[in-house]
């Protein structure tokens, strides 16, 4: 009774570090115990070991390590030899213990062959390098998570992730930080190794996660090349870097939609966007704003990626929207050069600056009308207004306020751009609009100085002056009808003879009295000396009678000669 207590005593003490037990007549010398020990060896564990052995008088008759291979073998069902299978028990992974075997635990009276001489003591140097049960499930260990995780692994999903995989003992075998490149794989398809499929199920992008593996979810008896040897448990550290699954679709969240949208996007627009690309843990591949220019391109032509062609519908301008896009709506499988790996899902936070259609046509919106107008401006006239200039993200470009004098042109006479051209017709001294003009009604693909290519123009307008116009190729027109008798009219002293003179006075008379009209923003004289000279036809100072006629005749005569 004292001695079955003495040795209950002595196994209960053996559980710290630093003792030497003896097991029945195993005498065991724990010479280097890990700091570490999760597990000791339990009757029923397999266990993977090097060994040497030798006799009393150290002389070594085998060795595993001189095999090139580990001892495999289970404890506690007679499979080792009774004094192994006594002096292994409790031992840690990496622990170094020597067990000495009298001969009735080793090979006793009989020995072993040539080898081993009958009632040998063996001296066993043993190092564990791993322990398993059959009983053992997927161990694993979340070292670090994200704070927002709003999807998790599961069974058929697409999982890239970077790992550092040892076996238990910590010795590498694998990494996928070595080969600058995530391992990519279905999961739950049988495309990783069982442990592998379990034990990923759950993670989050950005979590890191250890998984513990037995050999038979592993590699088993078969291991894997020369780095994985017959039955391993494996260890990974696993980095979860995306997710996604081949049905999704694209996902668009954090919408920010302006109050005032005129219109959404259709398939066909031509569309100037800002945009930061990222991978699902926030490593940015891509950013318009560095280059400090928009992308312009059209949507839902095939332009761009099937996702970004997608998400870019339906949004307005000003518009700020999230869009995940999978890899099979992104760069697929190939990914995109150096930056964009693949299978790699993609994340654009898109700032839309403007779009329009290469139908869209002039925009106009009064905003303020006189109640008097009895002119509008047209074709020809000469008018004097001020404008404001931004971008429809409201970026301001030009302004009248920023030179002396008002801006002037004449209308039709290609002085400003189409758009604008067109946007000021139609308007009454003191009106004032908003004028929309897309790019091939502004400047184009190309733009201008300070205005981007492809850019949709805001114009904010207001009509200062008008004065009315004559058509192309006139200097002068009437506004009544002219006088049936025009050379006796315009032949004052009435000697028949009309110069410069009296030609001048005439036609200003004309203008003061509303009855006629010259070419607005010319210099009058110059007017006159031009009409002068067209109607002197035979350069001798003045005009008769049989050189007079109105420039309609001259159109009607010209015409019936080419004809």
């Amino acid at each position: 009774m004292f001695a079955s207590s003495l040795l209950l005593l002595l196994l209960k003490a053996c559980t710290y570090v630093g003792c030497n037990p003896t097991i029945g007549d195993v005498v065991v010398d724990r010479y280097s115990i890990p700091i570490l020990c999760p597990r000791e060896v339990k009757s029923g564990d397999y266990v993977r070991y090097h060994y040497n052995v030798t006799f009393q008088d150290g002389k070594t008759f085998d060795s595993s390590y001189e095999r090139g291979a580990a001892s495999v073998g289970q404890t506690g069902q007679g499979r080792l030899i009774a004094g192994i299978d006594k002096g292994i028990m409790g031992m840690c992974v990496n622990e170094k213990r020597k067990v000495t075997v009298p001969p009735h635990l080793a090979y006793g009276s009989l020995g072993a062959g040539d080898v081993v001489p009958p009632d040998s003591t063996l001296v066993f140097d043993l190092m564990l390098l791993d322990m398993w049960n059959k009983a053992d499930l997927v161990v694993t260990e979340t070292v670090s998570s994200p704070r927002d995780c709003k999807r998790s692994v599961k069974r058929t999903d697409f999982v890239r992730y970077h790992f550092n995989g040892t076996l238990l003992d910590g010795t590498p075998f694998d990494s996928s930080y070595n080969k600058g490149q995530t391992h990519d794989s279905l999961v739950g398809e049988g495309w990783l190794i069982k442990g592998m499929d379990e034990g990923i199920l759950g993670m989050c992008v950005g979590e890191t996660r250890n998984i513990i593996i037995p050999p038979f979810l592993a590699y088993g008896e078969k291991g894997s090349g020369k780095e994985i040897p017959s039955q391993a448990t494996l260890v990974f550290n696993v980095l979860l870097a995306d997710l996604h699954n081949p049905k999704d679709d694209i996902t668009v969240e954090n919408q920010v939609v302006p109050e005032a949208c005129a219109r959404k996007s259709v398939a066909g627009d031509y569309m100037r966007y800002h945009y930061n690309g990222t991978f699902l843990n926030g490593v940015t591949f891509d950013t318009s704003y560095q280059r400090n220019n928009t992308y312009n391109t059209y949507i839902g032509m095939g332009y761009v990626i099937s996702g970004m062609d997608k998400g870019l519908q339906g949004v307005c301008i000003g518009e700020r929207r999230r869009v995940t896009l999978p890899p099979h709506m992104a760069y697929g499988e190939q990914g995109a050069g150096k930056d964009i790996p693949g299978s790699a899902v993609l994340v654009f936070d898109i700032h839309v600056i403007d779009f329009h259609n290469p139908k869209d046509s002039v925009e106009v919106h009064v905003t303020h009308k006189p109640e008097v107008c009895n002119l509008t401006s047209d074709v020809d006239d000469l008018i004097h207004y001020h404008y404001n200039c931004s971008l429809l993200d409201g970026t301001r470009l030009f302004s009248s306020s920023d030179y002396d004098n008002l801006q002037d042109t004449v209308l039709g006479a290609d002085k400003v751009i189409d758009g604008l051209d067109e946007g000021l017709r139609g308007m009454c001294v003191g009106e004032r609009r908003t004028v929309i003009i897309p790019p091939h009604l502004g400047h184009g693909e190309k733009g201008a100085t300070g205005v981007p290519g492809s850019a949709v123009l805001h114009f904010e307008l207001e009509l200062m002056d008008l004065q009315k116009g004559v058509p192309e190729g006139y200097l002068f027109v009437w506004v009544e009808d002219a006088p049936l008798e025009l050379f006796q009219a315009m032949d004052i002293n009435q000697n028949g003879e009309v110069p410069i003179e009296e030609f001048g006075e005439f036609i200003m008379l004309q203008v003061a009295e509303g009855k006629g009209r010259m070419k607005p923003g010319v210099d009058p004289e110059e007017i006159i000396a031009d009409m002068f000279r067209n109607q002197d036809r035979n350069k001798d100072g003045v005009i008769v009678a049989e050189e007079l006629k109105l420039k309609v005749e001259e159109d009607k005569e010209r015409m019936h000669e080419e004809l």
